[in-house]
Formats: structure tokens, C-alpha cells, sequence
């Protein structure tokens, strides 16, 4: 019988022993081969606090017409599930109309969103998490089971985010061969993004490899460059 097993009953109970205190990594992000930008990400962890910063600039041919760069930051606590975000942020370079933030009342059950001037208010599921700090906490897998449900903010609303077991791998990255497990995003409509990670197992299952098919027919690939992590 197929094994469905919700995010809950995946992740250990002392998740916050379990967790680095510290996580730097670059990677270098493709399309179609081509070099078009670079990522850069830190993930410090003060006791029950973490702070998560992410940094994607334009590289390559593409900078030539694009110079941006897009920074997501997640700041939250370490719980017994995992992280739990209090805030949530997006900020753009080169167009701060499209800036996003997001604090996360977990007493109340509610997300409140900024956006262009104006504040919403948003039903939290529990455990949610938001658009970096979704693959950190793939940290905390103890061990897999067939399918991952994970509810996940962009910061303006919540989407269920389903990941589906594929297979265990060797990967050959710029920073290593890691052991890896394969996951992949189950879309649900034509209009979702297909997206796999590869998490490295002895290396607190961070994401070495990620691939998002986009349903515009934009694909991009995310190869890790360098890792640290204590």
C-alpha cells in the first residue's frame, strides 16, 4: 500500500539537536547550460533562533540585459517540528514595487502580508513555511517516506507543496560527490512549477542540485559551487 505521510511524522521530535549552527553555500544557476546567475546563502542558528539570507544576482550573458538581484531573508525559531518562521522577506533591486513582507502570528493563525501598500491578512496552516526557508527545512527529514506535504508561503498567500520520493543518487557537483535523495514537486495544475532537489545525506540533507521547470517554458538549474557547515 502507497505510504502517504504528512510533513508532521517525518521530521524528529529534537529536530533543533539535529540542525547545523552555521550553513554558507554558493551555486551557480543555468538555463539550458548557459550561466545566468549566481546564488549566495547563509543559515545561522543561535539557539532557538535562525536566520536565513539568500542572494541571487544576474551573471553571465544574461546580466548584459538584466543586472538584478532578487534577496529572500527568513528569520524564526528552531521547534520540535523544524523552523517556524516569524518573518518573511523579498526584495528586489531593480524594482522595489515588487518587495514583499511577511510577519507570522502562530497564537492567531494568521499571515499578515505587505504588498505594494497594503496589508492582507492570510489563514497559517501549521508547520508552514515560506519560499527559503521550505528547503532548509528538508534539514530535519529523519527519513523519507513516499510523498512530503509541506504548506509554503510566497509571503502573499499559502499553497500545500507536495514532494514525491524518487530515488537515492551519487552527485558530482563543482563542491563535491555527495549521497543524495531525489524529491520532486507533484504539480497539480498546468500552471505550477515543476521543481527537483537533491539533498545531500551527510550534509544534514541540504540541497545540492535544484531544477524548476517553469510552465512558461523557463527552466532553471541550481548547482552548488561551495558548501560550510558546522
Amino acid at each position: 500500500m502507497k505510504r502517504y505521510l504528512a510533513v508532521g511524522l517525518l521530521f524528529a521530535s529534537g529536530a533543533a539537536f539535529a540542525m547545523p549552527s552555521e550553513i554558507t553555500a554558493n551555486y551557480r544557476v543555468t538555463s539550458a547550460g548557459v550561466t545566468v546567475g549566481r546564488t549566495t546563502e547563509s543559515f545561522t542558528r543561535n539557539g532557538d533562533s535562525y536566520v536565513i539570507h539568500s542572494t541571487t544576482r544576474s551573471d553571465g550573458a544574461l546580466k548584459m540585459f538584466l543586472d538584478d538581484a532578487v534577496t529572500l531573508q527568513s528569520a524564526g525559531k528552531v521547534v520540535a517540528t523544524g523552523l517556524q518562521p516569524r518573518e518573511f522577506g523579498q526584495h528586489r533591486a531593480k524594482d522595489s514595487s515588487r518587495d514583499i513582507s511577511a510577519t507570522f502570528d502562530w497564537d492567531k493563525g494568521l499571515m499578515y502580508s505587505d504588498f505594494r501598500g497594503e496589508r492582507s491578512e492570510v489563514s497559517l496552516p501549521r508547520e508552514t513555511q515560506d519560499r527559503i526557508s521550505v528547503l532548509y527545512q528538508f534539514m530535519n527529514l529523519t527519513r523519507h517516506g513516499d510523498t512530503v506535504v509541506m504548506p509554503m508561503s510566497n509571503g502573499r498567500k499559502v499553497e500545500f507543496y507536495t514532494y514525491r520520493f524518487v530515488d537515492e543518487v551519487r552527485l558530482d557537483t563543482p563542491a563535491g560527490a555527495f549521497d543524495t535523495m531525489h524529491y520532486q514537486r507533484v504539480v497539480s495544475g498546468p500552471k505550477d512549477t515543476r521543481a527537483d532537489v537533491w539533498l545531500a545525506k551527510d550534509k544534514f540533507n541540504f540541497p545540492v542540485r535544484l531544477v524548476f521547470d517553469d510552465p512558461k517554458g523557463l527552466k532553471l538549474e541550481q548547482t552548488l559551487e561551495a558548501l560550510q557547515a558546522r
